[in-house]
């Protein structure tokens, strides 16, 4: 009987731990969900949005556009995190392009990490690729503007609760002669309390 006794808890201990695992649930990728209160690919999301949607409504668009009505030619630069937290600004990078491309207006070409990889590939078809369908070197499309600009944010903290203000700055800089053809500035302010703080 004492035996019996004694394995009892332990016959017990798998379904214990078990009720206790990890648990995964699937969300839409566009709900906004916010755990930390820091910034997230929802902030990213429509920064980018809302800013390239600004930029294109902006008069340097028809001016660069001319007589000829072609689309002008935009390539997306470094956007610097110069913010208190880590952000993968490669992810901000990517909704701008897609901003950009999706808007029709303007004529999108490679970043420069990019067109390092085309690039390689047109010199490996050099080599292996037959004379009709190998690209020749040259041909590239020159970017008539460049999208660049900085993340920031400011953090005020006060026990378990914090308020923070994200800035983002981006520039068209017409490559031409440098001047800057639209300047544009995104904030995000959230209040965070953390648990068993009151406002």
């Amino acid at each position: 009987m004492k035996k019996y006794l004694l394995l009892a808890p332990l016959l017990a201990l798998p379904v214990l731990t078990g009720c206790g695992g990890t648990q995964v649930k699937r969300i839409d990728t566009a709900a906004v969900v916010d755990i930390s209160g820091k910034w997230n690919d929802t902030d990213s999301r429509l920064t980018a949005e809302e800013m390239i949607s600004d930029c294109l409504a902006r008069p340097w668009l028809s001016s660069a556009s001319g007589a000829s009505g072609e689309n002008p030619t935009v390539i997306v630069g470094s956007v610097r995190n110069q913010s208190s937290e880590h952000i993968n600004t490669g992810v901000f990078v990517e909704d701008l392009q897609r901003a950009l491309i999706n808007s029709g207006r303007v004529t999108f070409v490679a970043s420069k990490d990019e067109r390092g990889d085309v690039r390689d590939e047109r010199l490996d078809q050099d080599t292996n690729a037959s004379e009709e369908t190998k690209k020749a070197h040259g041909q590239e499309t020159g970017a008539d503007f460049m999208l660049s600009g900085n993340m920031s944010s400011i953090e005020d903290k006060e026990g378990g609760k914090s308020v923070i203000l994200y800035q983002v700055n981006l520039k068209l800089l017409n490559m031409k002669n440098n001047q800057i053809a639209w300047t544009g500035q995104k904030k995000i302010k959230k209040a965070v309390k953390r648990s068993g703080s009151t406002w």
